[in-house]
């Protein structure tokens, strides 16, 4: 449609809108002239390594040693990574609904089973402890943790997150991927980890990494930090198929890492805003229900109220087809919940300008109001 001239606004986009901080494209660009351009060792360069485990120290209070540290080829490929290396055929992970979209495919591809419990609008899209408890089977091998959470922007409290790991603890061999990308896109406060309780950082893989804070998307580093003989298994995993994440991106994030952190806080503030701003013209939207998010940058409206109502052209089945609706007579890009395992919602990314964003809800309202 952009190609053709039409004017689309895109908000289906999940990653940041800022640039790269000069000071971590400055690192990249001092690497490439120093001449790191051999190949890199599996885990990630020493330095790297132990950079983040002084970012856990300091940050999260967590204690890992850099055998207990594994950086990859992007988050994503840190969340593959465990999942192949502790799912075997047959065995169940847990995965709470509303999900990213890669979750439930990740553990297909390990030979596992995914079972999914919602937790919907109404209890702002988190699992309880007797939810967890009840979906538990001998089969269970994992559950997968994402908070902040993509698709909805939710945050799991340092309570809520006890509450879960009472229930891990008290199983065997059940493990918990934490999926904490967008740990420092929060609005609540410091950030939980479901491995600082007691007895949960030998069951809990953190996965992370500077796409989201650092604005570093296409620079493709991620990390684990885990127990060393989860680390071992992923290590060999990766040194088959990828080997080590590359070289210049990996001296960009030490810098990342190693440097001020205040253009994390910068852009932490400029999406608190648009969430605001997003949050409070779709809650004029008549026939939307919102939840406000606590973290991220994605705004997960309930839109089941137009389901069954048509323009006279199109006729809104699912989230789908409203998706595809404000697309083709808003022209704003938003993503179905069905890919998100909520086919009652929508997401819409808020990580653009602020006229962007005023816009963009103008036209979904515009589009909405003709839906009888």
């Amino acid at each position: 449609m952009k190609a053709s001239g039409i004017d689309v606004i895109n908000l289906s986009v999940g990653e940041p809108d800022f640039n790269t901080p000069d000071h971590v494209k400055d690192a990249a660009k001092k690497a490439i002239d120093e001449n790191w351009s051999r190949y890199s060792p599996v885990p990630g360069y020493p330095e790297l390594r132990k950079a983040i485990v002084e970012k856990l120290r300091k940050e999260n209070h967590l204690e890992y040693a850099e055998s207990e540290i594994l950086v990859s080829n992007g988050a994503k490929q840190s969340v593959c990574n465990t999942v192949m290396a502790l799912v075997d055929d047959g065995e169940e992970v847990i995965i709470p609904t509303p999900y990213w979209v890669s979750y439930p495919q990740m553990v297909k591809l390990a030979g596992g089973n995914p079972v999914f419990v919602e937790a919907g609008f109404e209890q702002n899209f988190k699992i309880t402890a007797s939810q967890l408890e009840n979906a538990i089977t001998p089969k269970t091998r994992m559950i997968i943790l994402c908070s902040p959470s993509n698709p909805t922007g939710s945050v799991y409290s340092a309570a809520e997150l006890e509450s879960l790991a009472k229930v891990i603890l008290s199983h065997d061999d059940l493990y918990v991927l934490a999926d904490e990308i967008y740990e420092h896109i929060n609005y609540v406060g410091a950030h939980a980890s479901i491995a600082q309780f007691d007895g949960m950082k030998e069951r809990t893989i953190i996965v992370n990494g500077v796409s989201k804070a650092y604005a570093m998307t296409g620079w493709r580093i991620g990390y684990i930090a885990a127990p060393e003989w989860i680390v071992k298994g992923c290590n060999k995993l990766q040194g088959q198929y990828t080997s080590g994440a590359c070289s210049v991106s990996q001296r960009a994030a030490l810098e990342a890492y190693r440097a001020s952190q205040d253009c994390v806080e910068e852009m932490r503030k400029a999406f608190e805003r648009r969430r605001d701003l997003i949050y409070n013209l779709a809650k004029d939207v008549s026939g939307l229900e919102v939840n406000k998010p606590e973290g991220a940058f994605y705004l997960f409206p309930k839109c089941c109220s137009f389901f069954g109502k048509s323009d006279g052209e199109h006729v809104i089945n699912n989230s789908t087809d409203l998706a595809m609706y404000l697309l083709e007579v808003g022209h704003v890009a938003t993503v179905g919940g069905d890919a998100f395992g909520d086919p009652d919602c929508f997401r819409m990314s808020y990580a653009t300008s602020d006229e962007n964003i005023i816009e963009a809800m103008h036209r979904i309202k515009n589009a909405l109001s003709k839906l009888k």
